[in-house]
């Protein structure tokens, strides 16, 4: 019988170890050092093919190596009493996936895998299972090599995790099944915001393989499963499924509408995922929310998950069916809590960003419960799924960075509220205030600092007059005023690097922004940039932003800049006409301008826009959704005044700092090369 071999890397992934451990294995338990360490101790199984590089082993030599280390308890595992017990059982595993060319399909070894698990045994010389695909149908018989590997699977782990483990490999199988299913960490915080439903009628709008309808906790003991999946193996495999898991009474339906009219006390659904493009579908994610709630009974839950940008599309006079399922949801008091899940928290969706929404029957509306558990899950030795369920449970205080309750409609004249057409996203809504800040004591005590740190400045600090307000300001969205008029803004082009140059306009990007290169350095050629006809070059004053991981800004004092993505520009459109006529002469008012430059800047790249950025790649700060205080054109000329001054200080010392710099490094490097000698004149 032809032995099979297995590389280092197999034996990491069979035995579930790190590959440390088999190198530290390997080295440590060597013919060599076993033999200097006397008493009989085995030594590792020499490699019996291969190459030095990657060799190959006998598999059953370390399967009875492994038998004389024991392996930790899993709290619910299997029970393995040793690494051998493992790696045999990965081996048995591994077995269903070199199977599938022979077998016939990945979808006939999948599902006779799990018809064996759910005990679907039509005699005792096959089992009958059901095929999806027409040409398969009609009862089709099992593989007598599928049946031994799940019949010693079965016996160790038991019919449901068997079912379980075999899904949990559909991936290896070259199956699309894992592309589909509800990420692991979601069913967790669906089942423990959930809760028991032993006694409770239960409904899967979007059941796919069963991942999430089989996290709800007691569901063995529900009083009626209704799922519901469209697609015929899905279908299939989750009738069997739910069977390995001993839930008999679970009914599943291509359509809702053949089961009747059902009402459930809980509903969870994982709608089809639906990209940003297909916002102006008539159904979409939303909708699929609104179905839930109509299923509720009166005390009744729903769980649906959606994209994010279900929740950031701002309401405007083009708005789709999308904003408008949301309005109706949270004007009907719909909905109980959003949950802002972790960025990638889906495998094989790593660019999109879910919730989780929270979903009731029709009543008065009341606070919603924003939680972003993003942010949570970003704090080091934080267990997210634990946080958010003791916050949605009320067992905690709010922590306005975290999670707050966000009223639907205003409860006095100039408050926050959801129907307000804006993003509802947590991280956008949690990011208004900087939470837990006197912000006059926290300005005090910076010019204090800055006063003991510059003693010459202290005149000028002394000018600096700060107060209270009496009426803590409103704001607006950027996206007033670019509606307004009142800003442009300017996109980044993408420019080729063959056409980068050092004379002609300077080019401002990423790198200048993160102070990587010296503004100036990449320059492009008039000629060059006629390549570019949509590309618009800087005016004096407009401020430069970098919204990437944060907000980075800075005034452009000289313009003629180009701007490469993904910097963007902001112009204020009366700046050039008041600037006009101060050098003209003219008597101008200083607060007839209702925004300068350095005050925009600052106030773009304040903690309150900060915070707000979204995104599961890279995470951005929409500039549409960034805050802007309303202030009189006076107040906003005098906060010029100081911002200027500041950063021409701030300026200043930076030239000190890199003059001593160039210093240091250059006597450091005459001393390295010993080309100089360094002393201290006497006085």
């Amino acid at each position: 019988m032809e032995r099979e071999l297995v590389s280092l890397s197999d034996i990491k992934e069979l035995a579930e170890v790190g590959r440390p451990t088999v190198t530290n294995w390997r080295r440590r338990h060597s013919a060599h050092a076993s033999a200097s360490a006397g008493g009989g101790r085995s030594a590792f199984p020499e490699p019996v093919g291969g190459t030095d590089a990657k060799p190959l082993f006998d598999a059953e030599e370390v399967a009875r190596w492994l038998d004389r280390r024991p392996a930790p308890n899993e709290p619910g595992g299997p029970g393995h009493r040793t690494y051998g017990d493992r790696f045999r059982h990965g081996l048995r595993l591994r077995g269903l996936v070199t199977l599938r060319h022979e077998v016939g399909s990945t979808e006939l070894v999948i599902t006779s895998a799990l018809a064996l698990a759910a005990g679907q045994e039509a005699d005792g010389d096959g089992v009958a299972v059901e095929l999806p695909d027409a040409p398969l149908a009609g009862g089709v018989g099992v593989d007598s090599r599928v049946r031994k590997v799940m019949k010693e699977l079965i016996a160790v782990e038991g019919p449901a995790r068997a079912a379980d483990r075999v899904l949990n490999l559909a991936d290896r199988l070259d199956s699309d099944l894992p592309m589909t299913a509800t990420p692991e960490p979601v069913v967790r915080l669906v089942g423990a915001l959930a809760g028991s439903v032993a006694g409770l009628r239960v409904i899967d709008l979007s059941a796919d393989t069963g991942n999430m309808l089989l996290a709800l906790p007691g569901l063995h003991r529900a009083r009626a499963i209704t799922a519901v999946e469209a697609d015929p193996l899905r279908r299939t495999l989750l009738r069997y499924r739910l069977l390995a898991h001993g839930v008999a009474q679970g009914q599943v339906y291509e359509e809702l509408e053949e089961s009747g009219s059902p009402v459930a006390d809980v509903v969870v659904a994982d709608p089809p995922y639906a990209p940003v493009e297909r916002e102006r579908d008539a159904v979409g994610p939303l909708h699929w929310a609104e179905h839930a709630v109509r299923l509720l009974a009166a005390e009744g839950r729903a769980y649906v998950l959606v994209p994010t940008w279900t929740l950031t599309r701002p309401r405007g006079q083009n708005h789709g069916p999308t904003v408008e399922a949301r309005d109706r949801l949270l004007s009907r008091g719909h909905i109980e809590t959003i949950v802002q899940l972790p960025r990638r928290v889906h495998p094989f969706l790593t660019g999109a960003e879910f919730a989780l929404l929270v979903l009731r029957p029709a009543r008065e509306p009341e606070p919603v419960l924003l939680v972003d558990a993003d942010r949570i899950a970003q704090r080091p030795g934080v267990g997210w799924i634990d946080e958010v369920t003791v916050a949605v449970d009320g067992g905690a205080a709010p922590g306005p960075e975290a999670w707050r309750r966000v009223p639907v409609r205003p409860t006095r004249p100039g408050t926050e509220r959801l129907l307000d057409g804006r993003s509802v996203l947590p991280a956008h809504r949690l990011a208004d205030p900087e939470p837990g800040t006197v912000h006059l004591r926290r300005v005090l005590d910076a010019r204090r600092s800055a006063a003991a740190a510059l003693p010459r400045l202290r005149g000028w600090l002394g000018e600096v007059d700060v107060s209270e307000r009496e009426i803590r300001g409103r704001h607006r969205k950027l996206a007033e005023h670019l509606r307004a008029g009142q800003l442009r803004l300017l996109s980044g082009h993408r420019i080729k690097d063959a056409d980068i140059a050092d004379t002609g306009l300077v080019v401002i990007g990423r790198e200048e922004m993160l102070g990587e290169l010296p503004v100036g350095r990449r320059r492009i050629a008039l000629e060059s940039l006629t390549r570019y006809p949509k590309a618009v070059t800087t005016e004096a004053g407009d401020v430069l932003l970098l919204t990437e991981h944060g907000v980075r800004s800075r005034v452009d004092e000289t313009g003629g800049c180009v701007l490469l993505a993904p910097v963007q520009g902001l112009r204020i459109a009366a700046l050039r006409a008041h600037r006009r006529r101060e050098a003209e002469g003219e008597p101008v008012d200083p607060a007839d301008l209702w925004m300068r430059p350095q005050t925009l800047a600052q106030l773009l790249q304040a903690p309150r826009n900060q915070r707000r950025s979204s995104g599961s790649l890279v995470r951005r700060v929409s500039v549409r959704d960034m805050d802007l205080p309303q202030v009189s054109g006076a107040e906003v000329a005098e906060a010029e005044a100081i911002l200027n001054e500041t950063e021409r200080l701030r300026a200043e010392v930076r030239r000190q700092l890199e003059a001593l710099d160039e210093l240091s490094a250059r006597l450091a490097a005459g001393l390295a090369d010993g080309a100089v000698a360094v002393r201290r004149r006497a006085t």
